[in-house]
């Protein structure tokens, strides 16, 4: 029940999508997973493996024949991608002895033939919960965060900022903000014990965290309550002493306490088992900037100044009646957003009151704006058509003598009346409309880069808008529920597939 917080965000970089070489591995795994995956010479298997510790510990406790067909049955865009993200904790995370204890679906369940049917997995007895946390090692203690204090919310905003997730090659790391934290934990019916830390027992200093917030999903149209599960981080002195399955046991038994027995969470490796698996694009916005940081390259035969051109955006919006969303939007937003979402196998059931948390920006002394929103009025008849949202998450630039920061935003919800209409075409052009305009909007607030994965319709729009394939994959998670694998908006060769979207429509920070 983590988040396994190698979500391959910022740390991710571009592929060249000028160059042919870069396009040709992922076109070479096309066919079915399981023809492809029996076609991978040994060594390759071997390879993956090793990137893949839960993986290669669960494939080794079958006989030969079980683990043959395991694998053959595996998504091959998850065995090839997403593996590398984010190593520095991956060891710890893909434990299989530990998830082999946990309530969540094997690998071997999803090479079955046999469908199980959907649910929880385990049924919690409340009575048998335990009602105080495991003991930790020599020297290091339980503690609750309030979030309220603004020194103990400067803590985690420390912790986070200096051992969270950060690149392979250790150029970028994610920057939380301290009106971040407060947006993305303090949501509507958050639970102050359910931001969990550890302290070093002498010198009171923070050297952990695992934090959720209650929201409910949609799953194929049932409703749940779940927690979603984020910020799971350990000071990286102590990445060795084995604290995440702890960490993870602990925001579970309080969850349970409080009579919530399902989670969601994501992670940037494969653990037992994703239920879909999505892919990072990225929209340069001040391509320069990228390219001196590290994060964009260089297309072979091309030159910074026809990038530059490349990605050049319109200095106004083209969407008539676009404009900031205000509180007097909300409940025709969240009208709009509700039937939008129920489209989506995998989806975020909002209420009102979050609506008005997640998506509305109220200008605060010291505090910095994290959301974005935009509405589109209808001049005629005054109704909201359509909306679209992005969040601020900046990325630290490690040891850079120009530039210390790149501003990412993420796209975050959006819908549109025309996804009703059953005219794809109508659908994709105006999304591609709608979506330009967000990147004019985020250019226009600073912002470097503009960041989307491929769930919800986003395979719509991402290729045509310039957006360039990054080396990351998201993989979605849920604990102790048990459902088909829904699809991620991307196709076997590991590209944007209008085929294959309908599946995820939640997005997590």
């Amino acid at each position: 029940m983590s988040d396994s917080h190698d979500k391959g965000k910022a740390a991710q970089r571009p592929e060249n999508e000028d160059d042919a070489s870069a396009r040709s591995s992922a076109e070479n795994t096309q066919g079915s997973s399981s023809e492809k995956t029996k076609k991978l010479p040994p060594k390759m298997i071997e390879s993956l493996m090793d990137l893949n510790p839960a993986l290669k510990s669960e494939l080794a406790a079958m006989d030969k024949d079980q683990a043959a067909d395991t694998l053959s049955k595996l998504d091959i865009s998850q065995l090839l991608t997403g593996l590398t993200v984010g190593g520095k904790n991956q060891k710890d995370m893909a434990s299989y002895k530990f998830w082999q204890t946990q309530p969540v679906p094997s690998f071997d369940d999803q090479a079955s033939k046999k469908a199980s049917p959907q649910g929880p997995i385990k049924i919690i007895n409340p009575d048998e919960v335990p009602k105080t946390p495991d003991a930790l090692i020599e020297g290091f203690e339980w503690c609750t965060l309030d979030l309220t204090d603004p020194t103990e919310l400067k803590e985690l905003y420390e912790l986070l900022n200096n051992h969270y997730v950060e690149d392979d090659n250790a150029m970028f790391r994610f920057s939380y903000s301290e009106s971040f934290l407060h947006w993305a934990l303090m949501s509507p019916g958050w639970k102050k014990e359910w931001h969990v830390g550890v302290r070093a027992t002498k010198s009171r200093k923070l050297v952990a965290s695992i934090c959720g917030v209650p929201t409910e999903l949609r799953v194929r149209g049932e409703r749940i309550k779940v927690t979603e599960i984020n910020f799971l981080c350990i000071h990286k002195k102590l990445r060795s002493k084995r604290l995440t399955p702890v960490l993870i046991k602990e925001i579970t038994r309080r969850c349970y306490v409080n009579g919530i027995y399902q989670a969601i969470y994501t992670g940037g490796v494969i653990l037992p088992t994703p239920v879909s698996s999505c892919r990072y694009y990225h929209r340069a916005l001040d391509w320069l900037k990228l390219y001196e940081v590290g994060f964009s390259p260089l297309p072979h035969g091309s030159t910074k100044a026809r990038q530059i051109t490349k990605n050049h955006l319109p200095s106004t919006t083209a969407t008539p009646g676009l404009r900031p969303m205000e509180s007097k939007d909300i409940d025709a937003v969240f009208d709009l957003l509700e039937r939008y979402m129920r489209r989506f196998d995998l989806n975020q059931a909002f209420n009102r009151e979050e609506i008005d948390h997640w998506l509305v920006y109220k200008e605060q002394p010291g505090k910095e704006q994290v959301v974005w929103s935009y509405v589109v009025e209808d001049p005629n008849t005054h109704n909201i058509t359509d909306f679209v949202s992005f969040y601020n998450l900046e990325s630290t630039v490690i040891d850079h003598h120009k530039h210390d920061a790149v501003r990412a935003a993420y796209l975050y919800y959006y819908a549109t009346e025309t996804a009703f209409t059953d005219n794809s075409k109508a659908l994709r052009e105006r999304l591609q409309l709608l979506m330009n305009d967000a990147l004019i909007c985020a250019k226009k607030a600073n912002f470097d880069v503009f960041n989307a994965l491929t769930l919800h319709d986003n395979p719509m729009f991402l290729e045509k808008l310039k957006f360039g394939a990054g080396d990351g994959q998201l993989h979605f998670y849920l604990y102790n529920y048990r459902t088909a694998p829904v699809p991620g908006g991307i196709n076997d060769k590991n590209l944007p597939d209008e085929n294959k979207m309908g599946g995820v429509g939640v997005v997590m920070l």
